[in-house]
């Protein structure tokens, strides 16, 4: 299928849908408005999908545990495993469809710990399970409903959905081409320990072109939305996102070109969002940058990765589940660039972020094979982060812990001779003067001209405390915080979804007549 973009992947997606549904099928799970289903198990009506159909899930609570996994990865054990490619699995209410990771019996996504299921046994423990898994299977769409509770384990689980192209199978390549997720809430009630929580809520590794639209996330350990694996070849657009209460918000691992964020609110995690290259989802650098040297019809520069439009605010929030190097994000930070490249940053508003609004740093990793970064950095495997712009963006009340160095923005690099970043437009909301460095790296940054810069690493002030907040380790010990500890966590908190996250207005369009979407006459 010819591959679409943005908003307009949706409108032709959905166009072709509407062209072949003449011969799909409808498979009914559960009950709606008194009209039964065939089907009491999502998986087993996935089972039975062949390309073109359609499942649609009735309100109710769907213990869903069938503990499958693609064949060779039994450490991928999930609740809904999908392998069939163009399928369309919608809920008909957003809110009061659930697919629940606790056990049968329990309340639905109970936060007690009788109720939690943590998967089959593995030879290292309980494997835990993936909620919704979508391996290798191109143009799955789910919509419309709620996924909460599925754990982690001692396999690759934690996450509530799933578009898997392969993970570490592939070497960086593509296994899968393009989705779309709308409506959908994601969700854990349930802490005990980093080992069990959920990871991620909205998962994409290993893929092209996708489409998250509508869509909230809350109470992971390591991000509520993850897009990684993909560098160059992206192609995906996260629109009308609500992500809080995480480690992250967002975490992009070696995830660029054509990718957008857009029109969408991060808040109340310990760091907003997140983007970074590293030696994991390889290959790495996350670079931005429009393949094949094009231009985008958006930052109308080379640059094809954009974040724009954004609600960035009140990440300070230590008391979240946090693990590996997602635990690592400075708390109090709206956003963090994290080694990558070729980004664009353009008309959001940070707020309230009590570190930094937003931070532009390395990425400091280890071992092999560090494409893309420095090997011999007396760090380690070193990701410099350049070719960045930050423009025309919003700031107030960023920066309140006081350490020295906190506010708007803050930079730093440690090798020099780099492509400069651009900074460019940037205003406090009310008129009011920039923080110092913000403002000192704007007049001293307007354009990106790919001009080499000096190591900024003489600026002891942010790196010290970009270091201390990160409770980053060197040789072995915890960096030192010269001017006191930020906050750190006490106890997590879990939150409860948001009430009245709006439902799909038509869960039956463009659906082919059956029992519950009837033809309408005329």
């Amino acid at each position: 299928m010819r591959r679409f973009t943005g908003a307009l992947a949706a409108v032709a997606v959905a166009a072709a849908v509407l062209a072949t549904t003449a011969g799909a099928r409808v498979l009914r799970v559960g009950s709606y408005h008194g009209i039964r289903g065939q089907f009491s198990s999502i998986q087993a009506a996935v089972d039975a999908a062949r390309p073109d159909d359609w499942v649609l899930i009735g309100p109710g609570d769907y213990k869903e545990h069938s503990a499958r996994a693609p064949r060779g990865r039994p450490d991928l054990a999930s609740g809904v495993l999908v392998q069939t490619r163009d399928i369309y699995l919608r809920g008909m209410n957003r809110n009061s469809v659930v697919i629940d990771g606790t056990r049968p019996g329990s309340a639905r996504c109970s936060q007690g710990a009788a109720a939690q299921e943590l998967g089959p046994r593995g030879k290292k423990g309980r494997l835990g399970l993936n909620g919704v898994m979508v391996w290798k299977a191109n143009n799955v769409w789910v919509q419309n409903l709620t996924v909460c509770n599925y754990l982690n384990g001692a396999g690759d689980t934690g996450n509530e959905v799933w578009w898997n192209g392969g993970d570490g199978t592939l070497r960086g390549g593509i296994g899968g081409r393009g989705f779309v997720a709308s409506y959908l809430n994601t969700t854990s009630t349930y802490f005990k320990d980093e080992a069990t929580a959920a990871k991620y809520g909205l998962f994409s590794s290993n893929w092209s072109g996708g489409l998250f639209d509508r869509t909230y996330a809350s109470n992971f350990n390591d991000s509520g939305y993850y897009i990684g694996a993909c560098k160059q070849v992206c192609n995906q657009t996260i629109d009308h996102a609500w992500a809080e209460y995480s480690a992250l918000g967002y975490s992009g691992s070696n995830s660029g070109g054509q990718l957008v964020v857009k029109n969408s609110e991060f808040d109340h995690n310990e760091d907003g969002f997140d983007t970074n290259s590293q030696n994991g989802d390889n290959p790495p650098p996350q670079n931005g940058a429009c393949p094949g040297n094009k231009i985008s019809p958006i930052t109308h520069t080379h640059s094809c990765w954009v974040f724009m439009n954004n609600y960035v605010h009140d990440n300070n929030n230590p008391n979240v589940p946090a693990a590996g190097s997602a635990a690592a994000g400075p708390v109090g930070t709206g956003m963090s660039i994290s080694g990558g490249r070729n980004d664009a940053v353009m008309n959001n508003r940070f707020v309230n972020n009590n570190a930094w609004g937003v931070i532009l740093v390395p990425y400091i990793d280890s071992g092999p094979p560090c494409t893309g970064g420095n090997p011999n950095s007396p760090f380690g495997c070193l990701f410099e982060e350049w070719g960045d712009a930050l423009l025309n963006n919003r700031f107030s009340h960023n920066g309140s812990y006081g350490h020295p160095s906190n506010g708007d923005f803050a930079h730093l690099n440690l090798q020099d001779g780099e492509p400069t970043n651009c900074y460019r437009g940037n205003r406090a909301i009310g008129g009011g003067p920039l923080s110092p460095d913000a403002a000192a790296l704007q007049q001293a940054y307007p354009f990106c001209t790919g001009a080499a810069v000096p190591a900024s690493s003489s600026n002891p002030a942010f790196l010290s405390e970009v270091l201390c907040n990160s409770q980053v380790q060197l040789n072995g010990q915890p960096s030192p915080c010269p001017t006191g500890q930020y906050p750190r966590r006490t106890r997590v908190v879990m939150h409860p979804l948001p009430k009245g996250l709006p439902t799909m207005p038509n869960p039956c369009r463009g659906v082919p007549a059956n029992p519950w979407c009837p033809a309408r006459k005329g």
